[in-house]
């Protein structure tokens, strides 16, 4: 009986350590010490940096891991992707006539609106920088460049 308690116990241990959630800061972004904007900041993360997650959920804060520290950081600033700094993306030229079809998204309005995209210049029409280095064409600032890691600046 105990070599099959054992036996299972090593396989729920093993599940849990594969299960382990990985998400991606969209921004610099400020690990707590509790779960609100009132707690000590402990560190700050850069953007782009991994950070394991101690269980997934949707949570407003969520408890992380990062570099042996544990501690609390608000879910909306994580990503599933990597975000790249722009200074990384100044090396890169995107052009606006490539073979790269523009997406478009319908916003809360109905209005058909150009999604975020690099470009190596500010584009015609162009409302927002995001940290990402894509260009938006939100027509409202709710939500503007929410999956790209933020507004970086804001151009008119």
């Amino acid at each position: 009986m105990k070599k099959y308690l054992l036996i299972l116990l090593q396989l729920l241990l093993s599940a849990i350590v594969f299960a382990q959630t990985y998400k991606y800061t969209s921004s610099n972004l400020h690990l707590r010490s509790g779960p609100s904007t009132s707690y000590q900041i402990l560190t700050t993360i850069p953007i782009g940096k991994s950070v394991e997650m101690a269980e997934s959920c949707d949570c407003v804060w969520i408890q992380v891991y990062y570099q042996g520290e544990i501690g609390y950081v608000s879910s909306k600033y994580l990503s599933d992707h990597k975000i790249v700094s722009n200074q990384r993306l100044k090396n890169k030229t995107y052009n606006k006539n490539s073979n790269d079809r523009v997406k478009h998204y319908t916003n809360s309005l109905g209005d058909r609106v150009q999604s975020p995209t690099y470009y190596d210049k500010t584009p015609v029409g162009a409302t927002a920088l995001c940290r990402d280095g894509t260009y938006s064409f939100s027509q409202h600032r709710r939500g503007t460049c929410s999956h790209h890691g933020g507004v970086e600046t804001w151009l008119r």
